[in-house]
């Protein structure tokens, strides 16, 4: 009876844990109207200027040159220069130099559109997310922000076959003589672009400023919960400290305490979602100042800028960052940047799942197909903790095999709740059944089930994975609903296997369970429901051998208690009864007389 409710108690909060995902995405949707606070004086371009070593303390932040209101909400649109890599299809607009839409062509949209490039940066749609980058002069000096027009060299670059990088130049210049070159540079094979701006100051004095880069998107509309064709994870700014390696900054988070000139070195931020992320990465021992910033309660805003730059007159200097557009893979990100590769987010887990992802893709190395390395893994897990559920199983059929006399004692003592626990621990002590015995196994298995679970969500791998007939995508779920039904069953026959609660409220809920996740997991993807589908066969199955084998020793008890004692034995019985004991310790009688009647 306890481990049935140790059962129930787990598939309740496993439930409550997905209905709580579920309420705070929709809690997600209700931002409220967001009133930016600037504690540190703000440029003109909306971007916050930091303090440098060359500003006295206690003075005002220089602003930058005047330039359009960011509050406006319309992005200004030029010229669109047109880049085609091996990985991307990218749009620069030559207003700003932005980076507006980058298709990622080894990712397709979906499997029904094999030659759509899935679009991660785009500044239209529901889903606006683009990357920016410009300067900031101190002094009100000229300097281009991203709402600066730039001219570019020629409107579409493409990378031949043989070529290894590609560069893509855009130009402004000022009536002061002052000179920007914008180079974005490509490589083959890469999803990480290199940003130089350089700077010719020919001007008749000395430029001052920093650059600045930042990410701007909208929440997105798409729902990823269970009951909307997906999982719910993370979506939005995340930044790395020394201090700090992974801090999330949700948009509620922007919208109600901005992030102002905090000074970091060797960090980074990005624009985090479901298997892919745009990140800003500075060149290593640079420092920089992150901001996070609010605009017109729907477009939010992520940057850093770097210290002030002092260029004399004639000279050039140059502004360098990288910036990563792509999926989500743990050993790409790991070379890009420290603590790159934790986007991948496997929650508090991550001690656990980042070794079963390891073994994962190991698996799928050796056999070439993601679903029968989850069956391998699942196989693996399960033989790892065979002992374990062992016990678990051994409790659970003990319980069942007690489950008649617990009914008839609850019968007998149901209004006398003392005098019924007194009887059930005696019938537990006679019967050598611990009724605890099976909730240990399951505790400790519960942290790796949880972190599988992550490891499958987060894995962009299993995205578009076939497994086989037709199943042609893990990361969706199963368009005819055959795993999802299959899992019903199991979870159906493991409920027949285990020990029925005496309570009629609770096995009436134990008997509904299968049926309430077999709805759930329609939903899911089916590289999750392929898992629990083989984990559940294979739990039935040691289940089973395991109750047969309680069961028949069992019977095999009490047929001999039964049948009484064999004739070899009754025999061995009679023959002790009737033979004579013979007093060992007791002297044999002498042959002669006592001495008192001895002749004298």
């Amino acid at each position: 009876m306890e481990n049935q409710r140790l059962l129930l108690v787990a598939a309740l909060g496993f439930v409550l844990f997905l209905l709580w995902q579920n309420w705070l995405e929709f809690q997600a949707k209700k931002y409220p109207p967001p009133t930016p606070v600037v504690t540190a004086p703000v440029s003109s371009t909306g971007v916050a200027v930091p303090a440098s070593s060359a500003v006295t303390p206690g003075q005002d932040v220089p602003t930058a040159a005047p330039a359009p209101d960011t509050a406006s909400q319309a992005l200004g649109s030029g010229v669109r220069v047109r880049v085609t890599t091996d990985l991307f299809e990218a749009e620069i607009d030559t207003i700003g130099g932005d980076l507006r839409r980058v298709g990622l062509r080894t990712y397709p949209e979906s499997v029904q559109q094999p030659d759509q490039p899935f679009q991660l940066l785009k500044d239209s749609g529901p889903d606006l997310f683009i990357a920016q980058s410009g300067l900031v002069a101190l002094n009100e000096g000229p300097a281009p922000n991203h709402y600066a027009p730039f001219t570019a060299v020629q409107s579409e670059y493409r990378l031949a076959d043989g070529q290894d990088s590609l560069e893509v130049q855009l130009n402004w210049s000022d009536l002061s003589g002052m000179k920007v070159v914008k180079t974005y540079t490509f490589r083959r094979g890469s999803f990480l672009v290199e940003l130089n701006q350089h700077v010719e100051n020919n001007s008749a004095g000395d430029w001052q400023g920093s650059q600045y880069r930042q990410f701007q998107r909208t929440p997105p509309k798409t729902s990823h919960s269970f009951f909307g064709g997906g999982v719910i994870t993370y979506t939005g700014a995340v930044i790395s400290t020394p201090e700090q390696r992974y801090e999330k900054i949700s948009f509620s988070d922007i919208a109600e305490k901005p992030l102002n000139n905090q000074p970091v070195k060797d960090g980074w931020i990005a624009m985090i979602q479901h298997y892919f992320l745009g990140a800003w990465v500075p060149n290593a021992g640079e420092t920089d100042t992150f901001y996070t910033k609010a605009i017109d309660g729907h477009r939010y805003v992520v940057g850093m800028t770097s210290a002030v730059q002092s260029i004399p007159a004639g000279a050039t200097g140059d502004f360098r960052t990288r910036l990563y557009v792509g999926p989500k893979l743990p050993d790409v990100l790991d070379q890009v940047a420290p603590n790159l590769h934790l986007t991948v987010d496997y929650g508090k887990l991550t001690i656990i799942a980042e070794p079963l992802f390891w073994l994962l893709k190991a698996i799928h190395g050796i056999v070439g197909n993601w679903g029968w390395a989850i069956i391998f893994l699942t196989i693996l897990i399960k033989l790892a903790f065979y002992k374990l559920s062992e016990t678990s199983y051994r409790s659970m059929a003990n319980m069942r095999r007690l489950a008649p006399e617990l009914t008839r004692l609850k019968e007998l003592y149901g209004d006398d709740k003392q005098k019924m626990n007194q009887v059930m621990m005696d019938l537990y002590k006679k019967e050598k059944v611990n009724p605890l015995g099976g909730c240990l196994p399951i505790l400790v298995q519960i942290p790796v089930f949880i972190a599988l679970y992550w490891v499958l969500v987060e894995s962009v791998q299993l995205r578009q994975a076939p497994f086989m007939f037709w199943i042609k995508d893990m990361s969706i779920p199963d368009p005819y609903y055959v795993l999802p039904l299959i899992m019903g069953v199991t979870m159906f026959v493991q409920q027949k296997l285990s020990p029925a609660p005496p309570d009629p409220i609770q096995a009436k809920v134990m008997m509904s369970l299968p049926i309430v996740f077999t709805f759930m997991f329609l939903w899911f993807p089916a590289g999750l429901v392929l898992y629990w589908v083989v984990n559940n066969m294979l739990s039935i199955t040691q289940q089973w051998v395991i109750t047969k084998r309680v069961e028949s020793g069992a019977d095999a008890a009490a047929a001999k208690v039964k049948q009484g004692p064999g004739l070899g034995e009754m025999a061995s019985n009679l023959l002790n009864k009737w033979r004579k004991p013979v007093d060992l310790t007791k002297k044999p009688a002498s042959s002669q007389p006592p001495p008192s009647k001895r002749r004298k």
